[in-house]
Order: structure tokens, then sequence, then C-alpha cells
């Protein structure tokens, strides 16, 4: 399942964790300058506002890829700035709608954003859809990929009018299987402690811009996604509880739904999305193509020499969109 994506991480970096956290803090994320961004604030149907970065300078461009961040992403990552490089390397526009509140400004509305959050995903491809001449091609990372299948399978026949590939990168689309690696062992202390260092102060927001929105107090004591997701997530955007919000918000039981060319990537080494539940060919459709290389981390993929690099996975993924649209 690791065809058309030959990945061999450097000696220097054994392990899951080790090319998932080096890639984040120190690989090389471009060559040359920095990509830069113009910042367009879009109102949304509910009286609400997301921001979106466009690359600079992408204006005729043949092509538009639109990238999905992950949990507690945006246009910073280290992933956005790779795919924004590969992008500006073969002149297409690129752009990254944030998810709400992940902007550096906290939105307004009594909600946040989900792993499912399908609709809104369909409104912003359909906006950008609508704005450009050239063809869109879309990628979601971890979170933002498992959003990006949804909207795709909730979508059908009519995806492909909007976007004419898409690409899930490490995404759970197993949101159970994956929430309980995150919440369990040297994940638990590293990963999910990162996640909610940034989560639990916005969520705390949130309630000061709408008091009795959700119970603070558990919110506050939240140690894991889990409990986290059942306190804040799931009540806000109309799910039972953390185990209604994964068991909907999950691709993974409807990838025969897909109806536009769609890539899963995820590497077998990554630590908190287990390769070995994910589904594999049996349970998709010939729309979806998958590819499981060794090692990686989680959107990690770091290469070559010290102190690395990350643009192989972004170019590899870039070239499968730019094949199957």
């Amino acid at each position: 399942m690791a065809a058309g994506f030959d990945y061999r991480p450097p000696f220097w970096l054994p392990g899951g964790n080790a090319q998932t956290i080096w890639a984040a803090l120190h690989a090389r994320r471009f060559e040359g300058e920095a990509p830069h961004f113009d910042r367009e604030r879009w109102a949304t149907p509910d009286g609400d506002f997301i921001d979106v970065d466009h690359l600079t300078g992408a204006t005729a461009a043949p092509r538009r890829l639109v990238l999905f961040h992950g949990l507690e992403g945006s246009s910073a990552s280290q992933y956005a700035q790779a795919f924004a490089a590969v992008a500006r390397g073969r002149g297409w526009a690129f752009s990254v709608p944030h998810f709400r509140g992940c902007s550096g400004e906290l939105n307004r509305g009594p909600r946040a954003y989900h792993s499912g959050d399908f609709e809104e995903i369909g409104w912003i491809l359909q906006r950008l859809r609508a704005a450009s001449p050239q063809p869109l091609l879309a990628v979601g990372i971890s979170l933002g990929g498992n959003a990006l299948l949804r909207w795709a399978q909730e979508a059908g026949d009519t995806a492909a009018a909007t976007a004419a590939a898409v690409a899930a990168v490490c995404s759970p689309i197993d949101l159970a299987s994956a929430g309980r690696a995150i919440d369990r062992g040297f994940n638990r202390l590293v990963y999910a402690r990162m996640f909610l260092s940034t989560m639990i102060p916005k969520a705390l927001q949130k309630w000061r811009q709408h008091p009795g929105l959700f119970d603070r107090e558990r919110v506050a004591a939240a140690r894991t996604i889990f409990a986290f997701d059942d306190a804040f997530t799931a009540p806000l955007h109309g799910f039972a509880g953390t185990a209604d919000y994964w068991a909907r918000a999950s691709a993974a039981p409807h990838l025969g739904r897909l109806r536009v060319p769609a890539l899963v990537l995820n590497a077998g080494n990554d630590p908190f999305v287990p390769a070995h539940e994910l589904p594999g060919p049996q349970q998709a459709g010939r729309f979806v193509s998958f590819w499981r290389p060794a090692g990686g981390g989680h959107v990690g993929f770091p290469h070559g020499g010290f102190p690395g690099r990350v643009q192989q996975m972004p170019a590899a993924v870039a070239d499968w969109l730019a094949a199957h649209a």
C-alpha cells in the first residue's frame, strides 16, 4: 500500500516519535525565502468569521491547492509551510482556510471546530471554487483530512464539481482508535498534553464569551482528549458525548461512498493513528488509493541529511493530486 511514495526516514531519526517531533520543530520547511500569505476574512452564514490565508503572488496559477490544517494548526504549521513551498515551486495558487479560532483570534460564535465538520469544509470549498477559475485540489492534514473525507462522502456524486481530487494525510479516520492511542502512555504525556495546553484556554475564553455554554469545571479539569471532547467538543456541536462524536465523525466507515479520487496516506509508525486498526482496500471503493509507508511518524516524513527537510511528502501528494484531477 506504499506504492507511489517511497519514503525512507533518515538513519539518525529512528522511530515514529522522533520523526514526528523533529519534523515539527527543527526540519527545514522550505528552500529560499519563506512563503508569504495574504489574509482574507470571510463572514460565515451564521454570523461568525473565518480567516483564509492565500499564498502571495499566485494570481494566474493553473491550479489551486487548498490545505485544511490539523488540530490546533494554522498556516504557520510546518506542513502548511512545506505545502506552500511546493505549490510555489509549481506556480500553483495555495490557500489555507483556518478552522474557527485557529487563526490567532477567537471566533465569536458559540461553536469551535471538530473532526467531522464537513458542512464547514463544503462551504469553504464552494466559495473558493466560485472565486477560482482553476480546478481545486484539496489536502487535509490529520483532523482536517478526516473532515475533508467526510465532506466528500456526504457530497457523493456532486463532490467532483467542487474538488477534482482530495488527499488525507496522517488522518485519524477511525477516531475512536486514534483517541485511545493518544490518551495513553507517552502519547498522553506529550501529545495530548500539548494539544490540551491550547485547547483548554481557548475553550475557557469561549465560556467567557458565552457563559453557561458548557460545564466550565469539566473542561478545566480535562486531562485527556476523550474528557475534553466529552465536556466541550461534543456538546457544542450537537453530539451526545465523545463516543457519539467519534463514531459519527469518523471517515473510515464511509470510504465506499467516495466518488472523487481520494488518497489516504498514513505512516505505519504514526504514534497516535494506529496503522493496524486502519481500513484497507477491501473497505473502500475504486476511488480510494492508500499509501502506507512504514515510517514517517505523524505528519513528519523528514528526509535528507541533518537537520532534514519535509518537502518530500508534500511533493508526492501534490503529484498524486495533479495526476488524478
